[in-house]
């Protein structure tokens, strides 16, 4: 799930030395996991390909 992903990629083993720093990280990750990240579910494309497949299609 998104939350144990969130803590498993940028909390583990990380220091954030203030709010704005911790805060730029989980906004950059949230960024990437909508954009980017490939995921099983969508045949292990990223939303942006799977979206770009979908209308090409229809």
């Amino acid at each position: 799930n998104f939350f144990s992903l969130l803590k498993q990629e940028i909390f583990h083993g990380e220091t954030y030395h203030s709010f704005d720093e911790l805060k730029t990280a989980i906004d950059d990750y949230i960024y990437y996991y909508n954009n980017h990240r490939m995921k099983q579910k969508l045949n292990w494309k990223s939303p942006v390909q799977f979206r770009k497949a979908a209308q090409k299609a229809a």
